[in-house]
């Protein structure tokens, strides 16, 4: 009996740590919604608009992409750049380069803080990562034109403006 229990105890922890790492890799996250399609992202923006997350659950924090958060021009307003290069290996390396910004992983769905939050990747229009760092390998991008594009965005997902300008970046690679 014994060992009957510890092997489920076993297959439990194997288990769910199993299932965390399929979840992750399918950008699925633990605060409720998935951010990793355009599907998602539009139940989200219109739930979050009334307050609920897709489950019909009440959301502390309500949000939108879309929404803009404006900051006033001048020499502590951030600013962005992005540049890519091919990885001698794999893929391409992509720096994010910010001034005035700290990215705040562990406030990430909080409340705003200025000068503080995350970044969205998207390649050829869909987003394929919220990223927390000012460095991100790119495994592959689809061949042909490939338009990678970043926003900088608060910790509670508005994006950045300065002066009603959205913060973006874009590089066009030809793919072979």
């Amino acid at each position: 009996m014994e060992r009957s229990l510890a092997l489920f105890v076993i297959g439990l922890v194997f288990g769910g740590g199993i299932g965390f790492v399929l979840a992750a890799g399918n950008g699925v996250t633990l605060d409720g919604h998935d951010h990793s399609t355009a599907a998602g992202h539009e139940m989200r923006t219109a739930s979050a608009q009334h307050g609920t997350d897709h489950s019909g659950h009440s959301t502390k924090q309500s949000h939108t992409h879309d929404e803009l958060l404006t900051v006033p021009s001048g020499p502590e307003a951030p600013s962005l750049n992005i540049s890519i290069t091919p990885d001698p290996a794999s893929g391409y390396n992509l720096h994010i380069m910010t001034d005035n910004f700290t990215f705040a992983p562990e406030r990430v769905s909080l409340d705003h803080v200025p000068g503080e939050g995350h970044a969205h990747v998207y390649v050829n229009g869909e987003k394929v990562a919220r990223h927390y760092s000012s460095w991100l390998h790119l495994p592959s991008l689809p061949k042909g034109n490939a338009t990678i594009e970043v926003t900088l965005n608060t910790n509670d997902h508005r994006m950045l403006a300065v002066e009603s300008n959205p913060l973006k970046a874009a590089v066009t690679l030809n793919v072979e």
